[in-house]
């Protein structure tokens, strides 16, 4: 019985539209960058869904910029998007 609940499972997960299945991934976050100084709030898409994950993968983005990463705020769907994108202004899912 177990064994057909997971089939089932898999197969009803296959059958939906990829968006209803994994939906999108966001974190905000600060960054800097020296000489001189200069700070950031922004907010990035990201595919580690997880506060560890998001920071390994924006400190890369942000170093190929030149910026480094001061701390992730958040992590959170795009149920969240809307509510920051006047905060992150230019740097709304620009890294």
């Amino acid at each position: 019985m177990k064994h057909a609940a997971l089939i089932i499972g898999v197969i009803l997960a296959l059958a939906l539209p990829q968006g209803v299945v994994a939906a999108g991934c966001y974190a905000d976050y600060k960054a800097k960058q020296d000489n001189p100084l200069r700070l950031h709030y922004g907010v990035a898409e990201i595919s580690q869904c997880s506060m560890g994950g998001a920071k390994a993968e924006l400190q890369a983005r942000l170093a190929a910029r030149g910026w480094t990463l001061l701390n992730i705020v958040s992590v959170f769907d795009e149920s969240g998007l809307e509510e920051r994108k006047q905060s992150a202004g230019a740097n709304f899912l620009r890294f």
